[in-house]
């Protein structure tokens, strides 16, 4: 007799929903927000219980500028705005140790195109999520980052 194949434990409760917008979007990632809407990203993370975290950096100009708008708009303590180290201590250790996590999808827009936040230091940032992305990868939470350029 065959049985239904058992979901394994590895497997989020997102995989078990095939359809929705983010379904050909791998669920650990960093990458352009191309085609995407912010709008129907918001409301995608909604429907998969997911945390919605929103930067917008058009305002910035430094990497300080960018740092801080990043914090103020996810709304952790000052202290995680100051620096790329203690940026990534709060997209993983910080909240891994708030407790159980059902997935985040982060944007941030407009991230600033100046000679005191060129492309090496948009890299520098980028990879901060791409490591916390691999940090949530481990742990089989989605975490998502899309970006734009000004």
């Amino acid at each position: 007799m065959l049985n239904a194949p058992q979901q394994r434990e590895e497997e989020t409760q997102e995989t078990s929903q095939p359809s929705g917008l983010l379904v050909n979007v791998p669920s650990n990632v960093v990458q352009s927000i191309r085609a995407f809407r912010v709008s129907d990203l918001q409301s995608e993370a909604m429907r998969l219980g997911q945390h919605f975290l929103y930067a917008h950096c058009a305002q910035a100009i430094t990497r300080q500028q960018v740092l801080a708008a990043i914090a103020g708009a996810f709304q952790v303590p000052k202290h995680f705005g100051k620096n790329y180290e203690s940026l990534s201590d709060c997209l993983t250790g910080m909240f891994y140790k708030a407790g159980e996590q059902p997935g985040f999808l982060v944007v941030l827009e407009q991230l600033p195109n100046t000679p005191k936040f060129d492309k090496e230091a948009r890299e520098n940032l980028l990879d901060v999520f791409r490591d916390a992305a691999d940090f949530w990868g481990d742990k089989k939470i989605p975490f998502r980052v899309f970006f734009s350029f000004q």
